[in-house]
């Protein structure tokens, strides 16, 4: 703060910037991002390895996460130091190159920066730290490659690969199960693997929990699983040689687009009205008849007239099918979406073996299995658990 004073003689009271006066510089700033960068990678230490402990996470909304899982748990954090958001994406792009190692890359990042915090101290240049750093990574890499074995496998052979990943799963909470959640690993990848090109759909593979039962009930599933039911209790619950048509459009009649009101002053008119209606559904059916499908999967859903009249022709349908599952099904039965009811026709149909609805011990939790599928590649894993939590978990787990 300092005062100076105008041509008529005012005093005049100068104050530096906030930002300025807190501006931290050289050695400072250095410490203090490393502090930052340390204190991310020893949150993480103390759920390292296979005696690391599980973290719980409470998120505003007042929803429970518990995981050792390294990128789940920066990922909850809401950390808002810019060197430390580095560390939660080190973190998330270890995951995505990977798939494991979340939590050590982060704990070795953190100690590599313990030790180059004494350099720094000692006055040698962070530029001939970060030098010595990436010479240090070179020997590394050339002593990996020399000490490395070659694991040959094949599709007959899996021993190798089941034991792979029963070591990433040791640390995990579904480490009790671990051979046979390494084997449902290795086997639902194996399905969807190109092995001569070396390439892996994951988009294949998709991941349904449903609480209840315990880990051991975890199986895989060579088709579709989705978390959906036959929408009447009378239709079929299994379809043989299933023909699906995949619906973007409402089984409803037309609405106006712009605001409107309907007056019906007489019993005549409600009729009409009715009939008109009624018409409407029955041509929509037909439309998915004339097609040659045997099952409706609808993206919307749709009341109980139409409800009905399905029944009545014979059309078990499925509603409410969310747009990332209905495009994995597409993809698996290769069948077309269709937007309009008018574009329906045999070519967009999907095909699979066998459609089926399944229930759960006693409760009247049900899921919808598709099998053997046109696209024969796609698969499910469904894990299962005594709760939501552990449930979530596991899927993170197998992830």
């Amino acid at each position: 703060m300092s005062m100076i004073y105008d041509e008529y003689g005012r005093p005049f009271i100068i104050l530096k910037e906030q930002q300025a006066k807190a501006r931290v510089k050289g050695l400072e700033a250095q410490k203090s991002n490393i502090l930052a960068a340390r204190s991310i990678s020893n949150i993480l230490r103390t759920s390292l390895g296979p005696k690391g402990m599980d973290k719980m996470l409470v998120s505003p909304d007042g929803d429970v996460t518990i995981t050792n899982d390294g990128a789940t748990i920066l990922d909850r954090m809401h950390v808002d130091h810019q060197v430390a958001k580095l560390m939660v994406e080190l973190s998330a792009s270890q995951d995505d190159e990977i798939g494991d190692g979340t939590t050590g890359v982060v704990v070795l990042a953190g100690a590599l920066l313990e030790q180059a915090e004494k350099l720094l101290n000692r006055g040698i240049h962070p530029v001939r730290v970060a030098e010595g750093f990436e010479k240090a990574a070179e020997v590394a890499i050339e002593t990996l490659d020399k000490i490395g074995d070659r694991v040959e496998f094949s599709s007959e052979n899996i021993d190798p690969l089941v034991t792979t990943a029963m070591t990433t799963l040791s640390s995990k909470i579904i480490n009790v199960n671990k051979e046979k959640m390494a084997r449902i690993a290795v086997n639902a990848v194996l399905n969807v693997a190109d092995i001569e090109r070396g390439d892996v759909n994951f988009d294949m593979i998709r991941m349904e929990g449903k609480p209840g039962g315990s880990l051991e009930d975890t199986e895989l599933v060579n088709g579709i699983v989705i978390d959906k039911e036959i929408s009447h209790p009378q239709m079929s619950k299994e379809i043989k040689d299933a023909k699906m048509c995949i619906l973007t459009c409402p089984f409803e009649p037309p609405k106006p687009k712009t605001k409107h009101k309907l007056d019906i002053t007489s019993k005549e008119a409600y009729e009409k009205l009715y009939n008109q209606e009624q018409e409407y559904f029955r041509e929509m059916v037909q439309q998915v008849k004339d097609s040659g499908a045997n099952l409706v999967i609808c993206q919307w859903g749709f009341d109980d007239e139409a409800n009905h009249l399905l029944l009545q022709n014979g059309l078990p349908a499925v509603r409410w099918v969310g747009g990332v599952e209905i495009e994995h099904i597409a993809i698996a039965t290769g069948a077309r979406i269709v937007p309009r009811f008018s574009e329906l026709s045999e070519e967009k149909l999907g095909k699979a073996g066998v459609v089926r609805e399944v229930s759960f011990g006693n409760t009247k939790e049900r899921m919808l299995v598709i099998e053997d599928c046109a696209n024969s590649n796609a698969v499910t894993v469904l894990v299962r658990g005594g709760n939501k939590m552990i449930v979530e978990e596991a899927k993170r787990s197998l992830h």
